[in-house]
């Protein structure tokens, strides 16, 4: 292994001073810390070179083999315009070795493109992956000891005084703005449309059916909080159906729920309330759980709760559930219902008697 890191992705020119050069040089190598708010995990960070991102991504995925879901950052309008923030992309969970098959022939370009970043996920067994567009690769999992062991298969170091790229002046490049004889030689190969990150990453967002992400619902629970989410749910006959579910998909939901009330739902009254019954699960985990998980919980939910509120109408009448809920507090989901109900749950409402045409 090189002491010094050479290996750098290509959309990232590293520009070091004389006087940081004296000071500090630029070493693969990994730190992990404790995370204060998720009881049982821990957080990696990794500086390593580009030809290595690929081995270790497989790897990692392989910790998973049932089913991941992948992420995206990337920026939705031209790089080169520098947009303030990328956007955040999700796909639906799928079979890890099909992922790992889809993706193969995108992963150079991700790993090398100064503009996106990218990773996978599985809630329940409260482990991430993402290496990011400032080309840090990052890691949440209850197993310290497994990624370490992983680390050094791959000749990552141990480094608690770990240095990171941006603490040297660099550029951050998309694979367009690169000369054809600064790309690696598989992505030179490529069609000027191929190394487009809007091109390639439209196609990853297909490919994947990935849907946008609000930030405020970027969120990690930790396996021993899924854990404990699974016991709390399993205790309530009510609630079981939801015990195989991913906790963290409920929360997602629900906030992909507000978004369609705020356009027009185009549901039925069935499927509305089925979204109100997610939101019932969501608060008897928030009453029933410690006090920093509760916490984490209503943190991820508080925007689309705020913006739910802010769409009902006829708030004076309830809209009521199909059985008493087991809450400590009023639900106010069902006080009233959304402005935009589109023609499916107007209809069904008319039927129910909720108001006239």
């Amino acid at each position: 292994m090189s002491t010094t890191f050479f290996d750098c992705p290509t959309g990232l020119i590293l520009k070091p001073t004389f006087r940081f050069r004296r000071r500090k040089k630029l070493h693969e190598g990994y730190t992990f810390s404790t995370l204060e708010d998720a009881e049982g995990c821990f957080f990696f960070s990794a500086v390593t070179g580009a030809s290595r991102i690929g081995g270790i991504f497989r790897d990692f995925c392989r910790f998973i083999p049932e089913e991941v879901f992948l992420i995206l950052e990337c920026y939705e309008n031209n790089p080169r315009q520098h947009a303030a923030e990328p956007a955040t992309f999700y796909s639906p969970y799928m079979d890890t070795e099909e992922l790992l098959e889809d993706i193969e022939a995108f992963l150079p370009r991700l790993v090398h493109d100064g503009f996106v970043g990218f990773g996978v996920a599985n809630n329940r067994h409260g482990m991430e992956f993402f290496f990011s567009e400032d080309k840090v690769l990052t890691c949440f999992t209850g197993n310290h000891i497994q990624i370490m062991d992983m680390m050094a298969r791959h000749d990552i170091p141990f480094d608690p005084a770990l240095v990171y790229p941006d603490e040297f002046s660099h550029d951050h490049l998309s694979l367009t703005a690169s000369s054809r004889g600064a790309l690696p030689a598989e992505l030179a190969a490529l069609p000027d449309t191929e190394l487009d990150s809007q091109k390639f990453c439209a196609d990853l967002i297909d490919l994947f059916e990935m849907y946008p992400v609000d930030d405020s619902m970027v969120f990690f629970l930790s396996k021993k909080e899924q854990d404990l989410i699974e016991e709390l749910l399993s205790s309530r006959r009510e609630f079981r159906d939801y015990v195989e579910e991913d906790f963290g998909d409920l929360l997602l939901d629900w906030n992909l729920f507000v978004e369609e009330c705020a356009e027009t739902f185009g549901g039925g009254l069935q499927d509305y309330r089925e979204n109100l019954n997610g939101r019932n699960v969501i608060q008897y985990v928030i009453e029933n759980s410690p006090g920093l998980l509760a916490d984490k919980i209503r943190g991820a939910i508080r925007e689309a709760d705020q913006k739910f509120r802010s769409h009902l109408q006829h708030s004076g009448k309830r809209l009521d559930p199909p059985a008493p809920l087991l809450l400590k507090s009023e639900p106010f989901w069902y006080n009233g219902v959304v402005r935009k109900p589109g023609a499916s749950l107007r209809r069904d409402l008319i039927r129910k008697g909720w108001y006239k045409p």
